[in-house]
């Protein structure tokens, strides 16, 4: 005697793709960046697949998907790298400048390096 069955779904056998917030997907990723936190744990976690996962921190990456703000106060600085000066030439003398949009201050090379954070710090509390 043969014997067959068939499944039956809710969906007619149909597969439903899982439509994520762009807020969950930010919060999600946030949690991979976390120490000692990896992609494939926090997909498991969520019931996300892994590579969906490695995708939306592409995005984040790109500033596709804007993660939420950390937990601890983590604060980042721009920094503008230049070319270095050639051997043998230092510059002891020269100014120091912090340009922000079109303002640009000018330091004198003494000035002490406490002073140079504390005007970098208000500049980026004015952004």
């Amino acid at each position: 005697m043969d014997a067959t069955f068939e499944v039956l779904t809710e969906d007619g056998g149909r597969r439903r793709n899982r439509k994520w917030p762009d807020a969950v997907k930010a919060r999600i990723v946030a949690e991979t960046l976390r120490p000692g936190a990896t992609v494939a744990a926090v997909a498991r976690l969520h019931g996300v697949k892994a590579n969906h996962l490695s995708g939306w921190r592409t995005l984040a990456r790109q500033g596709k998907l804007v993660l939420p703000a950390p937990d601890d106060e983590v604060e980042f600085a721009a920094m503008v790298v230049t070319t270095p000066l050639p051997e043998g030439e230092p510059s002891p003398g020269a100014p120091i400048e912090i340009t922000m949009g079109a303002v640009t201050i000018r330091l004198a090379a003494t000035t002490p390096v406490a002073r140079i954070a504390a005007i970098a710090h208000a500049l980026a509390q004015t952004a």
